[in-house]
């Protein structure tokens, strides 16, 4: 990229600009493959462009896993709309999907580089917060619908559902499960264990 062309970016393009490359190098080659340097050389800015925007490199892994959770939401809101016989369904086959398809953002987003070895910041935590806040909200009304059990409360329901849920996402991202035609299937398996203990089957 030439100087002058450098000159076009705006703060907000050469942001997005930034971050959609991070992307693409995490996608490349995981955490360990990503620098600043690498960034500003893929996009063409300065080696001290991306330091505008990012303090460091963890700001940029936050901004990514931030970036994942808005793209994921939209993806799972989709769902919501849906009857509920279907919904909920709908919703578990959407989230695995998402995470295969976006496999290294998915492990940034719940994964050790930002949440046990580096720092959080604050807008990814608010964010994060609000994604569970969501399913814990929606599975308090499915409980009002009589959808799932109401033994436990709508947070330990939430709790554990996801648990179930994101280790099946781990298991087929990490190699563990190879066969994708068994995916679905184990799904809907899950699903019904949900189910199993109300009177409202699909």
């Amino acid at each position: 990229m030439t100087s002058n062309q450098k000159q076009h970016y705006h703060h907000g393009d050469l942001y997005k600009s930034l971050l959609d490359a991070a992307t693409e190098l995490l996608r490349e080659g995981g955490v360990e493959a990503l620098s600043m340097r690498k960034l500003a050389d893929r996009v063409g800015v300065s080696r001290m462009a991306p330091y505008h925007h990012f303090k460091d490199k963890n700001d940029l892994l936050c901004a990514i896993a931030e970036q994942g959770f808005r793209l994921q939401e939209g993806c799972l809101s989709e769902c919501e709309v849906l009857p509920t016989a279907t919904a909920l369904e709908a919703y578990v086959l959407t989230y695995i999907r998402f995470s295969q398809e976006h496999v290294e953002t998915y492990d940034l987003m719940f994964g050790r580089d930002i949440w046990k070895t580096g720092a959080p910041t604050e807008s990814l935590k608010q964010v994060s917060k609000v994604t569970f806040k969501r399913w814990v909200d929606w599975i308090e009304r499915l409980q009002r619908e009589r959808v799932l059990s109401t033994d436990d409360s709508a947070l330990r329901v939430a709790q554990s559902s996801w648990a179930g849920l994101h280790g099946l996402c781990r298991l087929f991202n990490d190699g563990i499960y190879l066969n994708p035609e068994d995916l679905e299937s184990i799904a809907r398996t899950l699903v019904n264990s949900w189910l199993e203990t109300t009177s409202i089957k699909r």
